[in-house]
């Protein structure tokens, strides 16, 4: 007898945004390969009534409820409601604020959403998210010399993904690709020692990541985008350019993004400007 996976359906109820919730499911989820999760995220439940047309509907669909809901009242009623539908249920935030309680004798404020309040952090990485949008693949090089990182390197090197995830580390990045028959911007050259890092990449693995973008975009697969012939004489240009400037250069191939950003960030705070 074969056994069908069930795809499971997971409700995600807070009174605040309900990141913190989705993101323990999915790295619950993950445990779990080629076992998809159907997540819906319900956030800002803030009166009863709201909540049991939430209860109601995912008791409809046999979901798990997986919450972040601190308003005492609002906590209490969601208990009483799964456990009279017969939801299984995780209480997210829950054990933890009575763990830190029990150990500090400080009651906890009990207030929803201050994990995200709008406070300087907050807005600082706004700010530099904006920032690597507006100065993302050379659009503009008057923002260069206002970045705290610039990326450099051909295309599909992961310039843009790294200067986002740097950005949500409150990081100004700005992003510059290299094309041999396009002058580098004047910006670039005059930016301080240690600003600027170089991005290189395996020929092989650039040729297949080029020719799968081709497809995508439904244009011929031997384009000269992604023949090794253009991709070798690209590397040797941006190579003969990282020598110039004399910057720290990072091999990306086969590395995720987190480890790439990682080194990245580790040349920006360490103040290593030659490593590679």
């Amino acid at each position: 007898m074969v056994v069908e996976n069930i795809i499971p359906v997971v409700y995600v109820i807070s009174d605040s945004l309900g990141e913190t919730a989705e993101m323990v499911v999915r790295a619950a989820a993950a445990q779990f390969d080629g076992n998809r999760v159907e997540i819906f995220r319900i956030a800002y439940v803030n009166t009863e009534s709201h909540l049991e047309e939430v209860i109601e509907e995912a008791a409809g669909k046999n979901a798990i409820v997986a919450y972040t809901v601190v308003m005492p009242d609002l906590n209490r009623r969601l208990i009483e409601m799964v456990r009279e539908k017969g939801i299984v249920a995780v209480d997210v935030l829950g054990p933890m604020i009575a763990a830190i309680a029990s150990r500090s004798n400080v009651v906890p404020k009990m207030k929803a959403g201050l994990l995200w309040q709008m406070d300087e952090d907050y807005f600082r990485r706004v700010e530099a998210i904006e920032f690597a949008v507006k100065y993302d693949d050379g659009k503009d090089s008057r923002g260069l010399p206002l970045s705290d990182i610039v990326l450099i390197g051909v295309s599909r090197t992961s310039k843009t993904p790294l200067s986002m995830y740097l950005a949500n580390k409150r990081l100004k990045v700005a992003n510059v690709p290299l094309v041999p028959e396009v002058p580098v911007p004047p910006e670039l050259l005059a930016l301080p020692h240690g600003k600027v890092v170089g991005l290189t990449i395996r020929p092989q693995l650039l040729n297949e990541i080029r020719t799968e973008r081709l497809k995508t975009l439904g244009l011929v697969s031997n384009a000269s985008y992604a023949s090794l012939e253009r991709i070798y004489h690209e590397l040797e240009y941006a190579h003969d350019l990282y020598k110039r400037i004399n910057c720290p250069v990072i091999d990306v191939t086969n590395k995720a993004i987190e480890e790439t950003a990682s080194r990245i960030l580790e040349i920006y705070y360490k103040g290593d400007r030659h490593g590679g």
